[in-house]
């Protein structure tokens, strides 16, 4: 049996007590014992969803339970002991948080035994119009509807989409999807892309200023790549990240959306540069 958490669900002061239970009086409102998902997945699997989401607090005591086989409850001096496979994921990079100092560098080593990088949905081209068809399929059936399918300029937006949000962000469309559409026909316009989240379709006939603004930007690189300078990768990276900060005036959500990024990792790409302490 596999129990699933998302770390990300829980604030910082219900976390621990989730995760391994608490007694009765423990704190406030705790007004019967409970035990945590650690005791409910004793003798399975539990998979820690956005594990790179929780406090450094939590993340000493999973060590401990992973080093132990043993929790204790919030409240409690008697250790239980439990017999768990743990299978853990994040959208973060955890060696780069580990050098942030916002993972703890023995957790990751004892959680990296074991280790699949997954590449993001965008990356995957090969993926998209299968996972869109399986959640089109659920979702039509979950609704009752007598026929589902996606238009062709549908399929191409799909395909085009750059996907920040992965599989998730996916999954949600094709459902929103399905609630407006006519007779389970998908058409673009039934999709509603976020262009401020990725590079949303364009029919390739359409001729925008973003072209010509990309096709300036090649030429510059181009350019660059002729006459290299000295840690070009990195200066073209401060570049984009300096930019567009100051044009969300240093508004670090607006930052991450406009960029496509996680808030955690324009952080450490900011400290990195030194545009944060």
């Amino acid at each position: 049996m596999t129990t699933t958490v998302n770390c990300g669900a829980f604030s910082e002061s219900l976390v621990e007590s989730e995760l391994f239970g608490h007694e009765r009086g423990a704190f406030t409102g705790a007004l019967n014992a409970r035990s945590g998902w650690f005791e409910a997945a004793n003798g399975g699997t539990l998979f820690l969803d956005e594990i790179g989401d929780l406090p450094m607090p939590t993340q000493v005591k999973i060590l401990r339970v992973l080093q132990e086989q043993e929790v204790v409850r919030i409240g409690s001096r008697t250790p239980i002991s439990i017999d768990v496979r743990l299978v853990a994921a994040t959208n973060v990079n955890l060696a780069e948080a580990v050098q942030a100092g916002r993972f703890r560098e023995d957790l990751y080593y004892r959680l990296n035994v074991a280790a699949l990088d997954l590449l993001p949905l965008r990356e995957r081209p090969g993926d998209i119009l299968p996972l869109a068809q399986h959640f089109l399929e659920r979702y039509g059936k979950r609704l009752h509807l007598s026929s589902y399918a996606f238009s062709n300029t549908a399929e191409d937006a799909l395909l085009s989409y750059s996907w920040p949000g992965n599989i998730r962000e996916l999954q949600n469309v094709i459902h929103h999807s399905l609630l407006i559409c006519k007779d389970g026909h998908v058409t673009l316009d039934d999709l509603h892309l976020n262009p401020n989240f990725g590079t949303s379709f364009r029919p390739n006939n359409a001729t925008t200023s973003d072209t010509h603004s990309l096709r300036a930007l090649e030429n510059v690189l181009k350019t660059l790549y002729e006459h290299p300078i000295e840690n070009l990768y990195d200066t073209l990276e401060d570049a984009i990240i300096r930019t567009a900060y100051g044009f969300c005036e240093n508004n670090q959500v607006q930052t991450g959306r406009l960029l496509g990024i996680s808030r955690n990792i324009l952080r450490h790409r900011l400290k990195r540069f030194g545009y944060l302490l």
